[in-house]
């Protein structure tokens, strides 16, 4: 499952991504995303960590992407913020460890098929780039109402 912190994360890259001609401030991303403001700013942290974003403090100032959209997966950006992308620990290809309840790992059947759909998901959500976000982003515009 998709954590609220991947999936504002990931809200985030596509905001700074449809926005790459200017810096974008955290809480302008905030406030247009419904993203609470702290929160967020834990998370471009990560990212920025990662190498992802750069960002420029003051004014004229805010985020923006270290690399075009289409060299970003979304795969990269979930590990950063949720680790390993595994439904069971004994499947999970960085910090595998066995089950409490299984004795040996080798004939377990469930590891068998939850290994296969790690390999699913993951082979998806790395095939994925923010590029193709964009595009999905753009095909849903946002549309606000203003009722009087």
């Amino acid at each position: 499952m998709l954590s609220n912190k991947a999936k504002y994360g990931l809200k985030a890259l596509i905001y700074i991504a449809e926005n790459r001609e200017r810096p974008v401030q955290s809480a302008e991303i905030s406030e247009t995303n419904n993203i609470p403001k702290k929160f967020l700013d834990a998370i471009l942290l990560a990212i920025k960590n990662d190498g992802i974003l750069v960002s420029k403090k003051g004014r004229g100032g805010g985020y923006r992407l270290a690399y075009p959209p289409e060299r970003i997966s979304v795969g990269r950006v979930i590990r950063i913020l949720d680790g390993p992308i595994t439904a069971l620990p004994c499947v999970s290809q960085v910090g595998l460890r066995s089950c409490h309840d299984c004795a040996n790992q080798q004939p377990c059947r469930v590891r068998d098929f939850m290994r296969d759909v790690r390999d699913a998901v993951v082979t998806m959500l790395d095939k994925r780039i923010l590029a193709d976000l964009l595009v999905e982003s753009a095909r849903h515009p946002l549309v606000v109402h203003y009722d009087i």
